[in-house]
């Protein structure tokens, strides 16, 4: 089969469309041939080189597939080949206290397809029969590969740990990445007023669209101050935060009194200051988010299929552009999810 592989970490130029071996699943395993699969920061990561993922080289990279069942291989979970499915990318034991216990994105052996194991980036995938998941809808492929991983951590983010209540302020970071993109539609269909971030101003009228009530030029507008304007000097309730120490302190400084902070991310790196006396004389929540849980998933992909959200697709590009697709990642000018068909 044809793949997307690196064979060293490095640069986007590490990345090799080749032949690669065809996986073959084992019992409890479902292949899948890929129709379509999307790329997600995490893609990037990984093919840097992060301590976090040891990889086995070389790799195949994404996160976020759709297609239709190939073959099963014993138990199937219901599916027969030529079902029409997209791929939960937490994988999880389903043995230990936490996946017992409805919290399988704190699996003590969780892993994320395309980071610790072989992705979508490929003809065919071979998955746990239990990740594979019927398309809900009409949804078209690349729709169906656009949302998952995003869509279940601005679930977690807003639903599972903020406690997002109706007619609540909250401000969500980057409205253009594929979590902002998620996060302003949820919120909004919960009911919220939602001040959301772009990086240029022709993505204004876009993150308008996605039902954003402000809309904020980072690069012009001071966002802390701004949202003290628009919410009357009090701050908003949540922030839904992924990029780090170049919006940190503007992000504690937008919370009103008794706010909570959600981070999942540090696209701008690792690392930021906290001065406690302002944490706890506010009493603010800070929470850190990782992916998040199969309920949460099928929650998000029945909005999805109801069409109260939409995946957001800034371009499909074929699996042989995957160098291209990650450049233009990296030039931060995209708005929603690039996806590559095979």
């Amino acid at each position: 089969m044809k793949a997307a592989r690196f064979h060293q970490h490095g640069g986007p130029e590490m990345l090799r469309y080749e032949d690669a071996p065809e996986p073959k699943p084992d019992p409890g395993e479902i292949l899948v041939r890929v129709k379509a699969c999307a790329l997600n920061h995490l893609d990037i990561w990984v093919r840097q080189g992060i301590p976090a993922f040891q990889v086995p080289l070389p790799h195949i990279g994404g996160c976020d597939v759709a297609g239709v069942v190939e073959r099963v291989a014993g138990e199937g979970a219901g599916l027969q080949p030529g079902d029409r499915v997209f791929v939960s990318p937490g994988l999880s034991c389903w043995r230990c206290e936490f996946c017992l216990g409805g919290q399988d994105n704190l699996c003590i052996s969780y892993r994320i397809l395309g980071a610790q194991v072989d992705g979508g980036l490929a003809e065919l995938v071979k998955v746990p029969a239990r990740n594979v998941i019927p398309i809900p809808g009409a949804l078209s492929f690349e729709q169906a590969a656009a949302f998952p991983l995003t869509a279940v951590t601005a679930w977690h983010m807003l639903f599972g740990l903020a406690r997002l209540q109706p007619a609540e302020d909250v401000l969500v970071l980057g409205a253009g990445g594929g979590v902002g993109s998620m996060a302003v539609q949820m919120a909004k269909a919960a009911g919220a007023r939602v001040i959301t971030t772009v990086g240029s101003h022709d993505k204004v009228t876009k993150a308008k669209g996605l039902g954003a009530d402000v809309v904020l030029n980072h690069t012009r507008d001071a966002i802390s101050d701004s949202v003290k304007r628009t919410t009357g000097g009090r701050g908003v309730d949540v922030v839904i935060e992924h990029i780090g120490p170049a919006t940190w302190e503007q992000s504690l400084r937008s919370l009103a009194k008794g706010g909570r902070l959600v981070t999942c991310g540090a696209t701008s790196g690792p690392e930021v200051r906290i001065d406690l006396r302002y944490l706890y004389m506010r009493q603010t929540t800070v929470m850190g988010s990782f992916m998040g849980t199969r309920d949460e998933l099928l929650s998000a992909a029945k909005w999805l299929g109801e069409g109260r959200i939409l995946a957001v697709i800034d371009s499909v590009l074929s699996l042989q552009d995957v160098r291209t697709a990650h450049e233009r990642m990296l030039e931060r000018k995209l708005f929603g999810k690039i996806v590559l068909t095979p």
